[in-house]
């Protein structure tokens, strides 16, 4: 099965499509029904090269990342580096990646027959990113990361790897047909399945973490691609950082990890406040203050480093617009009510939480928690992967969960198999409103302390306008 790919022009002129389209969504709007995706999927529906047509009017063409994890936050911080940069953006800011999400953007940028920013920059869903790979044609296309996500939406990761390789051997092809240059390949050195992605690719930018003071001695428990897709062996650890990614070896053939450009060289975590690394670019090291939380964040940090200076910006500008950078929604997102602050930690797979766990178990006080899973679609109906989050790290540091989503009973389970005590696990099965009521009594009310909510995305977006209900938050996804 394979994502929709650009298809003919239809009989329906762009700019009546264009119409219907932006009338769509004003209706949807008026509805209160959100209409984030739904005038590009209108768009789309009248004119299959809708986005090909608007990308191809970009003076500054366009650049793509994927991942399975932190695409959000990596494209947030991109957008912070070029617009310090000075640099017009089209960007789909709310996160909708897939085709109707890219063609919504480009529309609602669009006047008078062309887009008002000059460069295209998209995140794009891992199982969309070949079809608009061809519609975008991007000159610069960044691949983060893949871990074990939604398997039943999906997959094993590895019929996505594969799916990239093809995406890459393509633009190969295509490239030395045409004669035309193709996009600039930017991958995450430390995960293997993304590294492998360069191997037959000469002008590869590789990002990579190198300070193994921050590393595990051995892959974590949620490893995913661990064995060489060359021989077969299964590869052997030096370094350990998030999930499967790290610093890897093959002792069968000696297949390794490429040596990465952009690097951090020094990380220093300071729990749920961010971090503090040192940058080293081709152009200079420079010392950048992260103000998201997690070593996963670094990750996207420096992902977004090295997309932004294969574009040709300068290293004091890539620092200034990470320093800049706000939590994406939802992504180690605060807000308060009333004195009270809340953090948000979105969570949708194994390697995923075991960092937010990593995270919060380098903060301060003892842990108040709202764990919210749901299991629709776009969570992934399968949840048994909370079985494989390393919950047992933080266990002995909360002083009360609430659990609470369409699998609220399960979690419960979970966090009681994890080490917490049953008379600090509450379930609240009455909707978002009153788990989050419920979260803020349980707390301790001599002092404010935080709390940490652990949405998967579908309760992410739920505890986020219910936030905006409350005037915690502004604005809204969904």
């Amino acid at each position: 099965m394979s994502a929709p790919a650009v298809q003919a022009r239809t009989g329906v002129p762009l700019p009546a499509a264009v119409a219907t389209a932006r009338l769509a969504g004003r209706m949807a709007r008026l509805a209160g029904k959100g209409g984030t995706s739904l005038p590009g999927k209108v768009l789309t529906r009248m004119r299959p090269d809708a986005i090909a047509r608007m990308s191809d009017r970009l003076d500054e063409g366009s650049v793509v990342l994927s991942a399975t994890n932190g695409k959000t936050t990596t494209a947030a911080l991109v957008a912070s580096i070029l617009e310090a940069h000075g640099t017009t953006l089209v960007h789909n800011r709310q996160g909708a990646n897939m085709a109707g999400g890219i063609a919504a953007s480009l529309l609602g940028s669009w006047r008078r027959g062309r887009p008002t920013g000059a460069l295209g920059l998209f995140e794009v869903d891992e199982f969309w990113l070949d079809g608009l790979v061809r519609a975008l044609r991007p000159r610069v296309v960044l691949l983060a990361n893949l871990f074990r996500d939604q398997l039943d939406r999906y997959g094993e990761l590895e019929a996505i790897a594969d799916r990239w390789h093809q995406i890459v051997a393509d633009d190969a092809a295509t490239t030395t047909a045409s004669g035309e240059p193709g996009f600039r390949l930017v991958l995450g050195a430390d995960d293997p399945a993304v590294a492998d992605l360069g191997i037959d690719r000469a002008d590869v930018l590789y990002f990579g973490v190198q300070d193994v003071a921050v590393a595990r001695d051995t892959a974590d428990h949620a490893s995913d691609a661990t064995t060489c897709r060359i021989c077969g062996a299964s590869y052997v650890y030096t370094a350990s950082f998030v999930g499967h990614l790290g610093h890897y070896a093959c002792p069968s053939c000696g297949h390794r990890r490429p040596e990465p450009q952009v690097t951090a060289d020094r990380v220093v975590l300071h729990g749920t406040r961010g971090s503090t690394i040192d940058l080293r670019l081709p152009d200079g090291t420079v010392t950048v203050d992260v103000h998201l939380p997690g070593l996963y964040n670094v990750y996207n940090a420096l992902g977004a480093a090295a997309l932004t200076h294969a574009l040709g910006v300068p290293a004091a500008t890539i620092a200034a617009g990470l320093t800049s950078t706000a939590a994406a929604f939802g992504r180690a997102e605060t807000v308060r009510i009333g004195e009270r602050e809340l953090q948000l930690l979105l969570v949708k797979n194994p390697a995923g939480a075991n960092e937010v766990a990593r995270t919060l178990a380098l903060a301060e006080d003892e842990l108040d928690l709202l764990a919210v899973l749901n299991d629709r679609i776009a969570d992934g109906r399968d949840v048994s992967w909370v079985w494989d989050a390393d919950l047992e790290a933080i266990a002995s540091r909360v002083r009360h969960v609430t659990c609470a989503g369409t699998r609220a009973a399960e979690m419960a389970v979970r966090w009681k198999y994890a080490g917490v005590a049953p008379d600090r696990i509450a379930v609240v099965t009455d909707g978002i409103s009153a788990a989050l009521d419920h979260a803020l009594a349980a707390a301790p009310q001599d002092h404010a302390v935080p709390i940490h909510a652990i949405p998967t995305y579908t309760a992410m977006l739920e505890l986020r306008e219910e936030l905006v209900r409350r005037g915690a938050a502004k604005g809204s996804f969904a």
